[in-house]
Formats: C-alpha cells, structure tokens, sequence
C-alpha cells in the first residue's frame, strides 16, 4: 500500500497553491554533486525524489557551466574532473528523480501528525520575484553548499574587486573575466584553482597572494597520503602559473585597495604569523582586478533554522554535525557536502551517495543497507577524505591578527554602510558581548546579504573588541584595588587563544527565512505550514 516503508508512496496531483506536491520519499535541496550523487543513489533503491535547485542548470557551483546560448565549444576547458562529473549527470538524467529548477528554498517545515516534511520555495530565474511552491516529502537531504568567507579591508567596496569565487563563476557561467590584470589573493587551496584558470583564459595573474603558508598541511602527512588526488590537482594549478610566471607570495595580504571609479591597484604587505601586517613590508601592485576569498562557509541557514546541532570546524566556521550515516540531530534530515564542512567535489560526492543509502534504508524498513559493503566503503572513502579536509582547513585557517589591517573607518558591512570603528565601539563602549547583540546596535549584518559577506568579521571585531574591554576593566579594578591596599598596580591577564583572539565565527542563529520572501507569499501560507513554521 503507499505509504508503507516498504515502497515508494504514490505521488498526489499538485493543488493550487503550491504549483507542486508531494509527497515524494525523499526532497533534495541542491543540484551540487552531493544532491545529484544522493538522488541518483536513492532513486536506484526505488524511492521518488525531487531534487530542489536556484540555478537553471546541475552541477552547483564547482561545476558551473555556460548556458547553452553562449556556444561555449569546450566547457570542459575550464573544470577539472569534467569527465567524472558528465557521468554523474547523465545517471541523474536518465533516473526517473524529478529535478525542480529555479527553485529558491526559503524554509523547511515538518507537519505533526505525519512528520511528512514541507520545502517551500519561490520560482523563477529570481526569488524576489518567483511564484510560491510547495515539495512535500518523507525525508530531506540538504546539499546546499558554501558560500566565501571575505575579510574587509579599506577600499573593498571599489568596483573590480570580487570573490574569487565568484570570479571563477563569472569564467565559468559567462566566459567572461573581471579584468584583464587580476591580483588573486586570501588563503585556501581555491585560491590556485581561480588563479590558473584565469590566467589559462588570457588574464594577466601579477601575483597570487596567500595569508597563510603550505607547511601546516605537513603536520598531518597521513591525510596527505590518502589523497593523493589532490596533490595532483595541487600540482597541475602549480604547473600553470609557472608556465605563466605568476609569482606565489604566501604569509603575505593584500591590506588596501587603491582606486577611484575602479580598482587601480593594492599594496601587499607581508604577516606574521597571527596574520598582523609587518609594519613596513607593504608594496603595491598595479592591477584592475582583485578576486579575494578566505575560504568557504557551509551554508546551513535552513538546518539551524529547524534546530541542527553544529561543529566548529578547523578554520572557524560553523558546520553541521553529522552522524555516521549523515544524518543532522534532526532525524529524518540528512546533510551532504559543503554544509558538513568544506572538503571538494569528490567528498561531497561521496557524501551524497552514502546519505541517499542511509535514506532508503530508513524509509524502507532495510537497516541492513547501511551494513553492506558499498555503504562501508563510502565511509571509509568520506572518512579518509574527511581527514584531508580537516589538514586543510587548518592550515588555513584565519589569524587572529587580521582585524589589525582594519581602519576604524572602514566599512564592514557594505549592506548598512558599518564600519570598523562602529562595531569596535558597540563591542567596547556599549558592552555588546557577542555578534548578535552588535547588530542589534548598529545594523551590522541586516542588509541584503543577512551577513554571508560581514558575519564572520563582525564576530571577530566583536569578540576582540568585547575582550579588550573587559581587559580593561580587569586592570582598572586590580589597579584600584591594589592602590587601596598600598600596591604600585599590576597587569591584565594576556590574550588567550581562539575565541579570546577573536576568531570565534558568527553563532549559529535560528532563522525562520533563508531567502528574501515577499509577504504576499508568507501571508498565502497555508493554515497547516504556517502552525508548523511558528512551531519551529
């Protein structure tokens, strides 16, 4: 009978407010490698899925691809692993899963009485302008990627400058390139990957400019033996740039950005090793260009938003936790890819196909699925390159220094025009004590981008700041204390580590909304979803 664990329910005609309606077995949330290798997985153990997507096109962000009316002769020219990743989308293709297009998932919600899951999403090449739609499901696997992590400094804001991701993308998606001399510069292995296809798409690369260095990937060589695929990938971005002569300055950061309409140029000064310019060691390069990035954050909106637990990764950002079987704390919502940690395309791959396993054995009545050798050695693949993963977001993971190439005039966060000295304040002055209570204060992470582009800034001005003002307070008491008793006055405790140092990341807050949504969408919501959203 439908409905039974085990086979598929049958799927109802859509009603009239959602456009579509489930129930499908199982949602997917994302057309990554990691949704695709999770549908395809799933659908082959005889479940329905629907896979949710904004883009046109699957392939996520690593593997963006021309839209078909550019005429792009070789897309392949312009990806690694090409090859791999056509086979991947040929086996979605030619699988009965449903693959939803421009679709923009704005919340996620669970009804009581089933547990069946509700995606609701607004369609359209735009969000803000998209029709309202409804998924229904059994089960939901969030493969929803990252987005980068960008650490202001003064002239940021000047037109020319660009994530480097997002500098990839525009190569990628619109054969089109930023500028024709373009500095590439911030820290992680992404960093050698735009540079080199840059550069191999005709740019003129006169420097890429990483803050941290490649030793810290020594301290761990057995993660670094059991993936010999990425030292091969690392080799052939090497192999490019030297055919290209493009220098590698590492422990080094680009400080400022000089221009008026555009960027004109930056200057590059040398760090130690917390990441605090080397007063002194600054020299400028002329460019028209700057792609900047500082590795990536798992974009987890919709899981915190229905109450996932969350690690801490190596470099500082917030990840979801994961059980062995990729399940969030959440059960009946698994996770792949970027949202567990930032580990590459194969890794999420991996991931993908080892949660579409642990879905069909739980929707199915088949624990033993999880037990077979295919599912064994999954884990062991994602446990090895897992390992990687961690060695390389801790060999590049931010310094605490950083914040001391911030001006106090410098914008921080561009939506509402905050700047440094704004969020030193809230944090020193009027006692904010986290990255919450300092956008309270000043409007810091309200605008457009809900923070993706400052958060990770606010959090560290305002731990530090919040730190050097309670230091300050320390020493005042102990002075006045000590005064009181006849003593000449002691000194503050010093700076701890990690979250003392300021590199504690945006906390991981609950929200109702991952995208933009009119009120016209909120206000149609039906009876049932609107209790079970103010629920959540």
């Amino acid at each position: 009978m439908p409905g039974s664990p085990s086979e598929p329910q049958e799927r109802a005609e859509p009603d009239e407010w959602a456009g579509l309606d489930g129930p499908y077995d199982l949602a997917v949330i994302g057309a990554g490698p990691a949704g695709l290798a999770g549908a395809v997985t799933a659908c082959g153990l005889g479940l329905s899925v629907a896979v949710l997507d904004a883009a046109p096109q699957t392939g996520g962000q690593y593997f963006r691809h021309p839209a078909p009316g550019l005429g792009a002769a070789r897309p392949q020219a312009l990806h690694h692993d090409w090859a791999e990743f056509t086979a991947l989308r040929r086996r979605f293709e030619a699988s009965e899963a449903v693959h939803l297009a421009h679709h923009h998932v704005w919340t996620v919600t669970r009804q009581g009485d089933d547990g069946t899951w509700t995606v609701h999403a607004l369609t359209g090449p735009d969000a803000g302008s998209g029709a309202p739609a409804r998924v229904r499901a059994r089960a939901v696997l969030l493969a929803t990627g990252a987005y980068e992590r960008q650490l202001p400094f003064p002239g940021w804001t000047l037109p020319g400058v660009v994530g480097a991701g997002g500098a990839q993308a525009m190569l990628k998606a619109g054969l089109v390139l930023p500028g024709r001399r373009i500095v590439v510069a911030g820290s992680g292995p992404l960093l050698l990957a735009v540079a080199s296809s840059l550069a191999v798409a005709g740019a003129r690369v006169p420097a890429v400019v990483e803050a941290s260095g490649y030793l810290g990937y020594a301290r761990r060589p057995r993660a670094l033996a059991t993936s010999p695929h990425k030292l091969l990938e690392a080799a052939v971005h090497g192999s490019a740039l030297l055919r290209h002569r493009t220098p590698l300055r590492t422990r080094s950061a680009v400080t400022a950005v000089h221009g008026t309409d555009r960027v004109e140029a930056v200057t590059v000064s040398r760090l130690d090793r917390a990441w605090r310019p080397v007063p002194g060691t600054g020299r400028r390069i002329a460019c028209d260009a700057l792609a900047v990035g500082h590795g990536l954050v798992p974009q987890t909106e919709l899981a915190t938003g229905l109450g996932c637990a969350t690690r801490r990764t190596p470099d500082g950002t917030q990840a979801l936790a994961l059980d062995a079987l990729q399940e969030t704390s959440v059960p009946g919502l698994w996770a792949a890819g970027e949202t567990g940690g930032t580990g590459g395309w194969q890794l999420a791959r991996t991931e993908g196909e080892l949660a579409g396993i642990a879905v069909a054995a739980r929707l199915r009545g088949l624990p033993a699925l999880t037990r077979s050798r295919r599912a064994r050695d999954l884990a062991r693949r994602r446990d090895r390159m897992r390992a990687f993963a961690d060695a390389m977001a801790a060999a590049h993971a931010p310094g605490a220094g950083w914040t001391a190439w911030l001006p106090d005039d410098t914008d921080v966060c561009r939506c509402e025009e905050v700047t440094a000295g704004g969020i030193r304040e809230a944090a020193g002055e009027l006692g904010a004590r986290d990255a919450r209570t300092v956008k309270l204060l000043t409007r810091a992470g309200m605008g457009w981008c809900q923070g993706r582009m400052c958060g990770a800034a606010v959090a560290c001005l305002a731990a530090e700041s919040s730190l050097e003002s309670r230091t300050e307070s320390r020493t005042e008491n102990r002075t006045d204390s000590r005064t009181e008793n006849g003593a000449e006055g002691g000194t503050a405790d010093g700076p701890g580590n990690g979250a003392a140092q300021g590199t504690v990341p945006p906390s991981a807050e609950r929200r109702p909304l991952a995208v933009p949504v009119p009120l016209g969408d909120l206000a149609g919501l039906p009876e049932e979803s609107e209790r079970a959203r103010t629920a959540g």
